[in-house]
């Protein structure tokens, strides 16, 4: 178990909002497969989420099965971000996030996400201001410094523990690298050594369990948190877990199982997004999972010209036969099962969604 504030987890493992991934269909994909401690919302601006625009509205939908979740803002308006904190609050969320390490320009010209590393008060008085809004845990995720010649994490990390945010999620980058480099595990260890109480969640570069159990035992943080290497590998926090908690990691996903798991996320995007809309989005997204499966130029080709949900479950269909992954009557059920509930009452219960369901949050 492990405690942000008042909000107690299943484990310490985290992921990250992932710029135009990190969306409800890809969370409730996730969470099945275990390991995963809480999810955050993508980034989403207070203004927006205010005003309840399409756009944002879909940035923070959430379901009971999607719980505990982390609803994570970003901007400098402090009023705005307060009363946002307490939108998120009445909404279900178990933690409220302000961004300080989003280096993306468009987020930073507006002296929001890493900006806010070159204005300390500032970022110190948005933080106290969201922590007296709500009763919930209020956390920050922030880089090391704007650049190589301001690292002032552990001295940010200080304050905002002084004011009551009750977690430090720490990328091991400065907002001036973007995602070049490495993530820097001693900047990291760094900001542990400068709270007294609160979890440091360290960030970045963590792409198998090992690497996640390299940065606690390099870093002394108490969680950590995965980003891209979820979108390939979707079991990587039931294998972290495992590997934190026993020492050995479980047997590796079966072709098969990747194949079925990339079938469920499509078909929560179908559900929530609707069919055009799901195979739009897929076309980009099957690529992720098509790293594990070896030689697959054919579904890889015909994917990019996807058009109709019955049309991809074909498409798995023939990729489970040509992996050899057929064998499985399990496999062969289950995929025959969606075929049925596809052709019969499943499109009834698609959502009707507005919007282009274009994430506004920091790749990570």
């Amino acid at each position: 178990m492990f405690a942000i504030g008042s909000t107690t987890l299943a484990s310490n493992l985290l992921l990250a909002p992932i710029a135009g991934y990190c969306d409800l269909a890809f969370r409730l994909t996730v969470r099945p497969l275990g390991g995963l401690g809480m999810a955050c919302t993508d980034l989403v601006n207070p203004r927006g989420l205010l005003r309840q625009t399409a756009r944002s509205m879909q940035l923070v939908e959430m379901d009971p099965a999607d719980h505990p979740l982390c609803l994570q803002l970003y901007g400098r308006e402090i009023d705005e971000l307060a009363v946002a904190a307490q939108w998120g609050e009445s909404a279900g969320a178990a933690i409220i996030d302000l961004n300080m390490g989003c280096p993306v320009d468009k987020v930073c010209k507006r002296d929001a996400g890493s900006a806010l590393l070159r204005d300390l008060d500032a970022a110190v008085a948005i933080a106290g201001r969201m922590v007296k809004s709500v009763r919930l845990p209020v956390t920050v995720k922030m880089r090391l410094g704007w650049d190589d010649n301001s690292i002032v994490a552990p001295e940010l990390a200080r304050r905002l523990e002084d004011i009551g945010v009750a977690a430090i999620t720490i990328h091991g980058r400065t907002a001036a690298q973007k995602f070049a480099g490495s993530a820097r595990l001693d900047g990291i260890a760094r900001v542990v050594e400068a709270v007294r109480r609160i979890p440091v969640i360290g960030n970045g570069d963590v792409c198998s369990p090992h690497d996640a159990l390299h940065m606690i035992r390099e870093t002394g943080c108490r969680g950590v948190m995965i980003g891209r290497a979820a979108l390939s590998d979707p079991w990587i926090f039931r294998d972290t877990h495992a590997l934190l908690t026993t020492g050995q990691t479980p047997p590796p996903p079966t072709t098969g199982e990747r194949i079925d798991r990339m079938l469920v996320h499509f078909e929560h995007l179908v559900r929530l997004r609707g069919e055009r809309m799901a195979c739009g989005m897929f076309r980009q997204r099957a690529s992720w999972y098509t790293r594990h499966f070896g030689r697959c130029d054919d579904f890889k080709q015909s994917v990019r010209k996807l058009t109709s949900a019955a049309e991809f479950q074909d498409l798995c269909g023939a990729l489970h036969a040509s992996c050899d992954a057929r064998s499985s009557s399990g496999a062969r059920a289950a995929l025959q099962r969606r075929r049925r509930a596809w052709n019969g009452s499943n499109s009834a219960s698609r959502a009707s969604v507005v919007g282009s369901g274009t994430s506004e949050s920091c790749p990570l």
